[in-house]
């Protein structure tokens, strides 16, 4: 891959370092403790509620332009009865509602966002200056193949450049997220065993995995059987050898996994479970932490999925979209989804649907194209070095942090070394304090940041899983540290105020247990009973 590197850059992460930083370090130091200078985020005017209630009768924000076609008639099979209930708002209501929506937000041009397991980086700006280009954004997915083959190209190149970061062979970018990428590469081991004559029935997946992991296999049309981890939080390998038959489709794991800690049998384990003839799955969830330093495919992962918004910086989104770019190995390339990007011996590129054994389409034309873009620049603009220094300080960052709150917050596995995140552990403040690690997390809140994943892998009591990323500053690491430092030192000496907080918010503590249970995710007007 190509892509230019200064030798110094990021080794000396100081205010006022000198050299391009916009892809992986932000400029200037970050939020500290209150003192420090931490983000304000304004609340917004008591009871602020929807767009709706906004609404008044004949106020507009916009207006349709003139008809520059013959109007066509709607048949009246198609005709709405009643107007469809839209608010009326004006520009200047609409324009300030959603500001002071955004006022009271938090994200990654805020501060620091150390959700461990999900990669929260800054987004550089570079790779939406890219995204925005005419010549991609302007495109359409049905357009011939000869008016598109700059965007083809992109695609042909981000397959590639992903390929030589995994060790696989061919991949597809065609998935919108990580979960339909784990789905994606069950459904091609379960089309490999299938082919085979023996679909088998069992996906082993580790204790400490993520939550969609087991969900992905069951969508795949597998059973799901835990793999225990050892007293060191890494696969019991001799468990594993005992699961294991001719039953069991595959194993899927994280490497490093999901305490944040590199299998160091990981040899022996993928040989393991191809000794009965299974695949191992590989999520790409933590593959930040090893790039340019190892790779899935010498690991003897067969399958792997990447989440860009992780790994490249693209944007999370809310949810979405998203990419999860699935790659393979050689045996397993006839069974990945169409359309592909194939080369002609000309050199023209194309989209060819011949793949007899293909699993089919899992997203619409291309997958989502704005977010490859982003990943395209992310990739080229770092280059083979970049890339394996972006790696470089995701683990120095997680190291540091967790060394700088250890004292208040031990580490879950204390003979462990950590990679790009950690788990550390608020047992003790519980038994000291009474205090909770979710009690820590909504008093962070007050202090000026966002808080750590927490509860989260299930096998570590008070878990608090921590991952600053490689795009902060020391400054930042700082601050966030001492904002953890003194909600510890406030649970000795005042409990009180961490079971209240937070306090700063438009909104404190809800009951996510009644809205997890109870979901309503679409607006609905309030009707009387004789509507």
């Amino acid at each position: 891959m190509g892509g230019r590197r200064d030798p110094d850059r990021g080794r000396y992460r100081t205010q006022d370092a000198t050299g391009d930083r916009r892809a992986r370090h932000r400029d200037g130091g970050g939020p500290g403790l209150v003192i420090l200078g931490a983000p304000v985020r304004r609340q917004g005017p008591p009871g602020e509620g929807t767009v709706r209630d906004l609404a008044q009768s004949g106020r507009t924000a916009w207006s349709f332009p003139d008809l520059d076609v013959e109007p066509t008639e709607v048949p009246e099979a198609h005709r709405r009865r009643q107007a469809p209930g839209l608010p009326e708002v004006a520009e200047r209501d609409l324009v300030r509602h959603y500001t002071r929506l955004s006022q009271m937000n938090y994200g990654v041009d805020t501060g620091i966002y150390p959700l461990g397991s999900c990669s929260m980086k800054y987004n550089p700006k570079l790779a939406e200056v890219a995204a925005a280009a005419p010549g991609f954004a302007r495109l359409h997915p049905l357009q011939p193949d000869g008016t598109a083959q700059g965007a083809l190209e992109m695609l042909w190149r981000l397959e590639a450049a992903l390929c030589e970061i995994t060790g696989m062979t061919r991949a597809t970018l065609q998935p919108p997220a990580g979960a339909c990428g784990e789905l994606t590469g069950l459904l091609i081991m379960r089309a490999h065993h299938t082919e085979l004559g023996n679909p088998r029935r069992t996906v082993l997946i580790p204790d400490s995995a993520h939550g969609t992991n087991p969900a992905s296999a069951r969508l795949g049309g597998y059973r799901a059987v835990p793999v225990p981890s050892t007293t060191r939080g890494l696969v019991d390998v001799d468990a594993l050898a005992g699961l294991v038959n001719e039953d069991v489709a595959g194993l899927m794991l994280t490497n490093p996994n999901t305490l944040g800690l590199f299998e160091e049998d990981i040899a022996r384990i993928t040989a393991i479970v191809h000794d009965v003839g299974g695949l191992v799955y590989y999520d790409g969830a933590n593959l930040n932490a090893i790039m340019g330093r190892s790779r899935p495919g010498d690991m003897g992962f067969d399958i792997v999925h990447i989440n860009t918004h992780k790994t490249f910086a693209t944007p999370h989104g809310g949810g979405g979209p998203g990419a999860g770019p699935v790659g393979v190995v050689e045996h397993l390339v006839p069974y990945l989804p169409v359309p592909r990007v194939q080369r002609d011996p000309d050199g023209t590129l194309r989209m060819s649907e011949d793949a007899p054994r293909s699993i089919g389409r899992m997203h619409g034309f291309h997958g989502n194209f704005g977010v490859l873009v982003r990943a395209y620049a992310y990739v080229f603009f770092h280059g083979s070095d970049g890339l394996q220094e972006v790696s470089e300080l995701a683990v120095l960052d997680a190291n540091y942090l967790a060394s700088a709150i250890g004292e208040d917050f031990p580490l879950a596995y204390a003979d462990t070394r950590p990679m790009h995140e950690f788990v550390a552990t608020a047992a003790g403040l519980e038994r000291d304090a009474g205090v909770r690690a979710m009690d820590v997390a909504k008093r962070v809140i007050d202090l000026g940041y966002h808080p750590s994943t927490v509860y989260f892998p299930l096998v570590v009591e008070e878990a608090m899983m921590v991952e600053p990323t490689e795009t902060e500053s020391k400054e930042t690491l700082d601050g966030f540290a001492a904002a953890l430092r003194q909600a510890a030192t406030e649970a000795r000496s005042d409990p009180k105020l961490l079971y209240e907080a937070p306090v700063t918010t438009p909104v404190r503590r809800l009951d996510e247990a009644r809205a997890a249970r109870h979901l309503r995710l679409t607006w609905r007007a309030e009707r009387s009973g004789n509507d």
